[in-house]
């Protein structure tokens, strides 16, 4: 398989920047699965009741992480997936406590911008937004070095 980004024509210079380019790419897939899926929950069910924010939250994030670890092993880690039962669990365990982070992000934005007197749909937007923004660094280096690592380290 070529080392390349075909599907965008732009060829960043070293493998460091092409891996970066292609997490952000996946990544930015991901965001739009994670925050229209979330819009269509919403429309479909409105609420503000934390519970139900927080399983639709969750849904969406299990959609774009089963999404992540398919194109990321395929593509950004490509040299480093092993596809095995354990790259799988660790993945499982990354997702999970990226998933309390995003969660927890969901949460304390829609309680921080709700001071601001802003319209429901848009903080739960913006909290969603917070929420998808920030674990996104944590989720780039425990894939890097905890679940695809090189299979010497492992």
């Amino acid at each position: 398989m070529e080392d390349n980004l075909s599907l965008t024509g732009i060829q960043p210079k070293n493998f460091l920047q092409r891996q970066h380019f292609q997490f952000f790419l996946i990544g930015s897939v991901n965001a739009i699965i994670n925050l229209g899926f979330l819009n269509i929950l919403l429309l479909i069910w409105p609420t503000t009741n934390e519970t139900k924010l927080i399983i639709f939250n969750t849904g969406t994030y299990l959609l774009s992480i089963v999404n992540s670890y398919f194109w990321n092993s395929r593509v950004a880690f490509r040299h480093h997936a092993r596809k095995d039962l354990r790259e799988k669990v660790d993945f499982s365990i990354q997702a999970g406590v990226i998933l309390i982070i995003s969660n927890l992000t969901f949460l304390g934005g829609m309680h921080f911008l709700a001071l601001f007197r802003l319209s429901v749909w848009l903080i739960q937007n913006i909290s969603k937004l917070f929420a998808m923004v920030t674990p996104s660094i944590a989720n780039f280096f425990s894939m890097k070095y905890f679940v695809f690592r090189r299979a010497e380290t492992a």
